[in-house]
């Protein structure tokens, strides 16, 4: 199972046009909302505001002495002198597509530094947003589907190996995986991709490698793809 963003996102979206005002954008951002899109009459995301644009006009520094500097700064076009959302917000918007996955999604926040994304579909009208807790949502997944996922699709799938030879538990998403494998590349690999599974927490190391004697797991310490 790999979801996207389409099975996570949220529908029901807090945006506004770029004619709202200053205080318009702050009562939406005050219904507990950090930021929120801001898009055009053809519901295109064009942008992004945020309580810190907002808080650009609280921390403009004090104003400056002597006629000349005074009359620049007050003349200054900048966020804290903003009136509409237009003027507020940060532009190009960094958004997203329904059909990505959640990894992608996750990526894309951490690269720019965000904590939501807009979610745009055909011609970049919004369709939904989604938030860090949206993607979070994945690890809520129980451990009944990640333990079929990985004993029929991963040890049986793409190793061909057989539940006699390998079992699969998992306990609260932390996967652990005992039995007989070829080798020490084997194992190290089902591991691997053990812990990409959607929803695993973490891989326990219980496998022993049949053609290298000098390789087991060692409980005392962590492997190098999960827990050990």
């Amino acid at each position: 199972m790999n979801s996207t963003v389409r099975d996570v996102m949220t529908t029901s979206v807090v945006a506004v046009k770029r004619t709202a005002d200053f205080k318009e954008v702050v009562t939406v951002l005050r219904l507990r909302v950090s930021a929120c899109p801001v898009i055009d009459d053809e519901f295109r995301v064009v942008g992004v505001v945020s309580e810190a644009d907002l808080l650009c006009k609280e921390a403009d520094p004090q104003l400056p002495t002597g006629l000349v500097r005074l009359r620049w700064k007050l003349a200054e076009d900048s966020k804290a002198t903003a009136e509409t959302a237009a003027d507020l917000m940060t532009a190009p918007p960094v958004t997203i597509h329904p059909g990505a996955s959640v990894v992608d999604a996750a990526r894309m926040m951490a690269e720019h530094h965000v904590k939501r994304l807009p979610v745009v579909g055909s011609g970049g009208r919004l369709v939904g947003i989604v938030s860090r807790a949206d993607l979070l949502s994945v690890f809520e997944r129980p451990d009944a589907a990640i333990a079929a996922e990985v004993s029929h699709s991963i040890v049986a799938g793409q190793f061909g190996l057989q539940p006699a030879e390998v079992t699969v538990e998992v306990s609260s998403g932390v996967v652990t995986l005992a039995g007989v494998v070829a080798d020490a590349e084997t194992a190290l690999r089902l591991i691997a991709a053990a812990r990409h599974a959607e929803g695993v927490i973490a891989v326990r190391n219980r496998l022993t490698a049949a053609s290298d004697s000098g390789w087991s797991p060692d409980a005392s310490r962590p492997d190098p793809a999960g827990v050990g």
